[in-house]
């Protein structure tokens, strides 16, 4: 048996950045990080549309609050330094009716206590003067906000964890979990591995890692795709940084919008769709397993029933470039079907509850000798070296946990 003091499941960019701030706190443990694919950031970190989120949208106290305000800030300076390419290039949050505005004040309310720099409101005027194609009667200038490229960061987290002593090793899907007196025992396709400690960053399969080592867990991963289209390169100059719609408060999605990419390139979307495969990247994808635990899941049925005129017009969108043109007009009326050639997907890991209620905020469980971090959607690559710095703290507050002192390995 193979050993380590730190074993991390998944190579996503909060796995990796786990792994990372471990090295950084603890110089000489053995971490090690074991990957399903053949490379890291294979699923939600690489399917980033890369915006550098400020944390005006979230709950003041909130896990997405805390650690994404603080996270951008760790995410520009990591980047700046390592010379990964990034730019600070603001964003818009836009009421396009009279009856947005309240929710809009709120976010304002949300982005004052929160701590993000530099927020205004500003009325019609003050929107076209920073988007002149942009329609609203309201907005919130967020002029932090910038975009990156997350798969880069997390091939530059990768790296700088093989220069410190760590190790990410891939093609290893995770078949079993035990927990013993003294350590955790995870079986892979290449063997056994026993670790002091470890951090399930599964993503789209931290629910089912959790369950695999025996813990208490009631709620389910649900996969959300998001599509996106792409606005040709003659029309990028309606768009100068990002542009956002007011979100619905009942829902974690943020609505479509424009992104600028750090390619130079222009998104426009995601919907949210549901998936029948929790790695559906594409329409039409069906997983057997995915989908008969879906549906034998009541919480699945409780949020159908809450919310099926919203899911019904998320497919309809997906379904329709019309429709899906005419909710880009409401931001930028310019926008035409023309202008729009199809562009990549993604698939969201939402934890849902028994109750059918999504789950909104960040979800840690700490188990023993296991932190399982089974809910991180966006802004977690934002927040990452946050995400990373509080489960590490966390671990090393154990006092049963000596890291430095190796689990010994067994034949």
């Amino acid at each position: 048996m193979k050993s380590a003091d730190v074993a991390i499941v998944g190579a996503g960019i909060v796995g990796l950045a786990t792994a990372l701030e471990t090295l950084r706190c603890y110089p000489g443990a053995r971490v090690l990080v074991l990957e399903k694919e053949p490379g890291p950031a294979a699923h939600q970190t690489g399917h980033n549309s890369g915006v550098i989120h400020s944390g005006i949208y979230y709950r003041p106290g909130s896990l997405k609050a805390r650690y994404s305000v603080e996270g951008a800030a760790r995410m520009v300076k990591f980047c700046s330094e390592q010379d990964v390419p990034y730019r600070i290039c603001g964003k818009v949050i836009v009421a396009v009716r009279p009856e947005q505005v309240p929710q809009l004040e709120e976010l304002y309310r949300r982005g004052l206590a929160n701590g993000v720099p530099g927020v205004r409101m500003l009325d019609a005027a003050g929107l076209h003067e920073i988007e002149p194609n942009a329609a609203g009667v309201r907005a919130i200038h967020v002029p932090g906000t910038g975009i990156t490229d997350y798969k880069q960061v997390a091939q530059r987290y990768a790296e700088m964890i093989a220069r410190s002593g760590g190790e990410v090793r891939y093609g290893e899907k995770i078949r079993g979990v035990r927990q013993t007196s003294d350590q955790v025992v995870l079986s892979t396709d290449g063997g056994e591995y026993g670790a002091a400690y470890v951090v399930n960053c599964a993503g789209l399969h931290s629910d089912r890692i959790a369950r695999s080592a025996g813990a208490q867990v009631k709620d389910r991963i649900i996969p959300f795709r998001g599509e996106y289209y792409t606005l040709e390169p003659s029309r990028h100059d309606l768009i100068r940084g990002l542009i956002y719609p007011v979100p619905d408060p009942r829902f974690p999605f943020l609505g479509v919008h424009f992104t600028l990419r750090i390619t130079g390139e222009v998104e426009a979307g995601p919907n949210a769709v549901l998936a029948f495969s929790r790695e559906g990247y594409s329409k039409g994808r069906i997983n057997a397993r995915d989908l008969a635990e879906l549906t034998a899941f009541p919480g699945f049925w409780r949020m159908a029933r809450k919310y099926w005129r919203t899911g019904s017009a998320e497919i309809y969108r997906s379904f329709s470039k019309r429709a899906f043109v005419a909710a880009l007009q409401e931001l930028v009326p310019a926008i035409q079907s023309n202008d729009l050639r199809d562009g990549g997907s993604g698939v969201r890991a939402q934890l849902v509850e028994p109750s059918g209620s999504l789950v909104d905020d960040f979800r840690l469980i700490h188990d023993r000798r296991i932190t399982h971090v089974c809910n991180v959607p966006s802004p977690a690559a934002t927040a990452s070296l946050a995400i990373a710095a509080n489960i590490v703290a966390e671990f090393a507050a154990r006092a049963e946990l000596k890291l430095g002192q190796t689990v010994q390995s067994s034949s």
